[in-house]
């Protein structure tokens, strides 16, 4: 009988034990680039996340939310976000939202342009950066941090007298990309920089997307800009939730179907889906954060669950 007794306790402390590890808290620190402005994702699913604003914002978190579901995985999560903003206003107004508990992991950017005065100079972001990050380990010394890269600006590109007029496209995410290997480099925490920027150019090098709206829109190619061509569309933050899902799970994000069930929400074609699944995984895999899975799904698009 104590043998008995000894056992019923072990099981109850191991299930114990399982639900306390079960789910995995994330918060999202960010603007408009996370929470969705000039989409339909912007208050997508805002029940299923938490917003600590209380604006009733679902965007990038809850497109996340509904992969890491359909995917199997105990992901609870929140967002914390102001739009036009960089890593120092939330620096300066809100921690108090912010340190209202110990995070497991936490993706979070700054400024579209790196820094808002002085575009292309990462010296603001890596300074922040650091300081958000001291910041969040003095509440979980294990969080884990993912900077997001964010993507090229139409407006920034094609319109005269800006930054990057005249370059390339690829170019701006290029040079996002490296302001955030250096914030990273400087922040212990960072577990990786999540290349959604770079995902957007191989989505338009692979003829999905298209690389100029200014010219109006090829047949058969998705604009991942929204009507101010510099936000994104539906499709661009669907894109950046694919990678951060990738990022943050380790999971390829085409092993979610061509008739991933928020895509069908969304008004995406199955040949829109795969196409961008592919950009995410192709990112993802040359920088060795996924490893290629079976592709998973029913053969009819659904609505989510719940």
């Amino acid at each position: 009988m104590k043998a008995l007794s000894i056992t019923v306790a072990s099981l109850i402390l191991a299930l114990g034990t399982t639900n306390a590890t079960a789910d995995t808290s994330v918060l999202f620190i960010g603007n408009s680039f996370t929470f969705g402005y000039g989409s339909s994702t912007m208050f997508y699913r805002a029940d299923t996340v938490t917003d600590l604003n209380n604006q009733g914002i679902g965007g990038v978190p809850a497109l996340f939310k509904s992969f890491t579901d359909q995917a199997g995985l105990a992901y609870n999560v929140s967002l914390e976000t102001q739009g036009g903003s960089g890593l120092d206003f939330h620096l300066e107004n809100k921690l108090g939202e912010i340190g209202s508990k110990p995070w497991d992991k936490v993706v979070m950017h700054g400024y579209s342009t790196l820094d808002r005065d002085d575009p292309g100079n990462p010296d603001t972001l890596v300074s922040t950066t650091m300081e958000m990050s001291e910041f969040l380990q003095s509440k979980n010394p294990q969080v884990e941090v993912f900077l997001t890269a964010t993507w090229s600006r139409a407006d920034q590109t094609y319109l005269d007298d800006r930054p990057w007029t005249g370059k390339p496209i690829a170019e701006m995410a290029q040079d996002i990309r490296a302001g955030y290997d250096k914030a990273a480099a400087a922040a212990p925490a960072v577990k990786s920089v999540i290349a959604v920027g770079e995902a957007w150019t191989r989505a338009m090098q692979s003829g999905a997307a298209d690389p100029n709206p200014y010219d109006g829109i090829d047949l058969d190619k998705f604009d991942l800009w929204t009507w101010d061509h510099y936000h994104a569309s539906s499709y661009g933050y669907y894109l950046e939730a694919l990678v951060v899902f990738g990022n943050l799970t380790g999971l390829d994000p085409r092993s979610l179907g061509d008739i991933e069930c928020s895509a069908y929400e969304l008004g995406f074609s199955r040949s829109q889906v795969k196409a961008m699944q592919q950009a995410a995984f192709d990112q993802l895999a040359a920088e060795g954060m996924v490893e290629a899975s079976p592709l998973l799904g029913s053969a009819r698009a659904q609505r989510c669950a719940n």
